[in-house]
């Protein structure tokens, strides 16, 4: 197959994905991203929110055992995805 056609079919592939998930998005109701963002992205919430423990942890250069890379992680995904709602919604009202 030729290099060009092999680029347009990933390209093809790309945008088919990318809609497939602003779709998803865009089915998400916003409540439940809240739910999601500010519950588990910020629990626990005492003494400090996990999410921020572990971004200090990470500026400081101590964000090295595998257990604390993994917690980054589930704590940023929630606020991600309510992050990623929040903008695809300002970015649908603006378009209309």
């Amino acid at each position: 197959m030729p290099h060009a056609a092999l680029q347009r079919l990933r390209a093809q592939a790309t945008r088919q994905a990318m809609t497939r998930a602003l779709a998803l998005l865009d089915r998400l109701p916003l409540s439940i991203a809240l739910i999601l963002g500010l519950g588990l992205g910020l629990s626990p919430f005492v003494p400090e929110p996990h999410l921020w423990e572990k971004l200090k942890m990470l500026a400081a250069g101590t964000l090295s055992r595998p257990i604390d890379i993994l917690d980054l992680f589930y704590h940023a995904i929630p606020m991600t995805l309510l992050l990623a709602k929040l903008a695809r919604m300002a970015w649908v009202a603006r378009v209309r």
